[in-house]
């Protein structure tokens, strides 16, 4: 699995690494769970099915927008993809800033994600 620093749009690299998710950034708003919290439950306890991640501090139970990043770590956990600082993962937004934008634009469509 390729992972990148996407720096297309910016002057430098040091502002890749700035405006790239960081593992502390939430990934479930209604429970706040970050994605390094995520990536370790689903090292450390292997669930058999991505559904599984809601056992991490219920993640996915509330509003459901983080399912679809909760499979796609599930994925990357199962293919044995490690969790590094200031990494960009393929899939998940470019920042923290993005993915809250792209929820509340979540919140108000009738579309809801479900395992």
């Amino acid at each position: 699995m390729a992972i990148y620093h996407n720096s297309q749009s910016l002057a430098s690299p040091i502002e890749a690494t700035i405006t790239t998710m960081k593992p502390d950034d939430k990934i479930c708003y209604c429970f706040h769970v970050p994605l390094r919290k995520l990536f370790h439950y689903a090292r450390r306890e292997k669930p058999r099915r991505a559904s599984q991640m809601s056992e991490c501090l219920n993640a996915g139970t509330g509003c459901g927008w983080c399912i679809p990043i909760l499979q796609k770590i599930h994925g990357l956990v199962e293919d044995g993809f490690v969790l590094e600082e200031d990494q960009h993962i393929a899939g998940l937004p470019e920042t923290a800033e993005d993915y809250e934008n792209a929820r509340k634009q979540y919140l108000k469509s009738d579309k809801k994600h479900t395992f």
